[in-house]
């Protein structure tokens, strides 16, 4: 059930790892990254709750949620074999654009996904298996340049902007991408809606395309006023998370090539050497996401899931903070571990606390909802951090990352705050 996100997160994996430094090989400055990375959090601002809405009312011979999960998976793996022959910025901007819409097509159906195909005693261990196929898909899409230059053999040419085993990487994300989600499909079968005949009945009643989009819109608005307060209190939890966790995408890379590696500029080859170690290092962090996803789930069942993803929190903000000062390349291993951690919490505690407070029939559009509190945070960083980055932080990507660490600590705070309750509390 959860394998199809092994292949989204290698993609998703490739995207995060190298496309900051993909804008850099193609003449971006530092201050104008954030603005190249708009076009994706604006996408799924819109895509998500739509796709949400109409999983909750589809049901074909692919079932609910897979009908979403087949489209976005040709689509995604179509933008990551254009994405690396980017000749321009405009190129590569666009495509990520394209890239990341079909990726979120596919991403929060399975959401749903899970939380429609497991009883509520069990969707803790169903998340937890999400961050563990995710986990190992970060591995892949992180290590895949280096393997590919160290076991393969394969040498980067001096004359291309975007090294060639980044090119290679990009190919077999595509693949893996169609792969596991294919998996998914056709291994797993759905459970239809619980009224069938309702269902149906509802689907017979359609006033024709205007009225439809209509009611979809004035439903989704309806939603968003109409939060559960677990919802609501979780979703400034992730309003604070998620840019912590983008400053890190956005200069991770650029820190280590340039503070950690001393590369003079973006075509100097310290610099691709260390833009591969932070690869590397993003590798890492995937890593312990799944070994820890084994002990998460008891850890939860200890502790409670609210106190366990503040833990979490924590020990990732350490993480980024102490990249600021520790400057050696093999001491950013303890990093990234913190990060690992932290990870894993995030891509499922806060589902897990969210699930059993929404209605089963309309688990996808609040899903797609949930996911506002993502990418609002993103289009808040990608319009206003620029400018912070050349004012306040003089380009200084080491201090970036500091400050998404401080988002992070903030975000935990933030999480012990929160009250859980079942859909019957609601």
């Amino acid at each position: 059930m959860s394998f199809g996100f092994l292949g989204i997160q290698f993609g998703w994996g490739l995207q995060m790892a190298n496309m900051s430094p993909i804008y850099r090989y193609l003449g971006a400055e530092p201050d104008k990254i954030p603005l190249l990375w708009l076009a994706a959090p604006m996408t799924g601002l819109i895509v998500q709750p739509i796709i949400g809405y109409l999983s909750d009312r589809t049901w074909n011979g692919l079932g609910r949620r897979k009908p979403y999960f087949l489209v976005g998976a040709i689509l995604a793996s179509l933008a990551l074999l254009f994405m690396p022959n980017s000749s321009a910025l405009w190129m590569a901007a666009g495509l990520l654009w394209i890239m990341d819409a079909s990726i979120n097509i596919t991403m929060e159906p399975f959401r749903a996904f899970v939380a429609d195909m497991s009883p509520e005693n069990q969707q803790t261990q169903g998340f937890t298996m999400q961050s563990f196929f995710i986990g190992v898909g970060s591995v892949l899409a992180s290590y895949m340049p280096l393997f590919l230059t160290k076991v393969i053999g394969i040498q980067d040419s001096a004359t291309e902007a975007i090294p060639t085993t980044v090119k290679y990487s990009f190919y077999f994300g595509a693949v893996a991408f169609m792969g596991a989600v294919l998996w998914t499909i056709l291994k797993t079968k759905e459970y239809p809606p619980e009224d069938m005949a309702a269902f149906e009945k509802e689907k017979a009643e359609s006033k024709g395309l205007v009225v439809f989009l209509v009611e979809m819109f004035s439903e989704i608005f309806s939603n968003i006023f109409n939060m559960p307060k677990t919802m609501r209190q979780l979703a400034l939890v992730q309003f604070f998370t998620w840019p912590g966790l983008f400053l890190m995408w956005f200069y991770f890379g650029d820190a280590v090539a340039t503070y950690v590696f001393k590369a003079p500029n973006p075509d100097s080859p310290l610099y691709k050497e260390g833009a591969a170690w932070a690869g590397g290092l993003f590798g890492w962090y995937s890593v312990i996401t799944f070994l820890f996803a084994f002990i998460l789930k008891e850890i939860a069942d200890k502790l409670g899931k609210k106190l366990t993803h503040a833990i979490c929190l924590t020990i990732g903000a350490i993480g980024l903070i102490s990249v600021s000062f520790l400057t050696d390349k093999w001491s950013l291993y303890f990093s990234m571990s913190c990060v690992g951690i932290a990870w894993a919490s995030i891509l499922s505690m806060p589902y897990a606390m969210l699930a059993p407070s929404l209605p089963a029939q309309k688990m996808g559009i609040y899903m797609g909802i949930f996911n506002f509190f993502i990418v609002i945070p993103e289009i808040i960083a990608t319009l206003f951090f620029g400018p912070i980055m050349k004012n306040v932080l003089n380009n200084n990507s080491l201090h970036a990352v500091m400050t998404g660490g401080f988002l992070l600590l903030l975000a935990a705070g933030l999480t012990l705050l929160v009250k859980e309750t079942s859909t019957e509390s609601a």
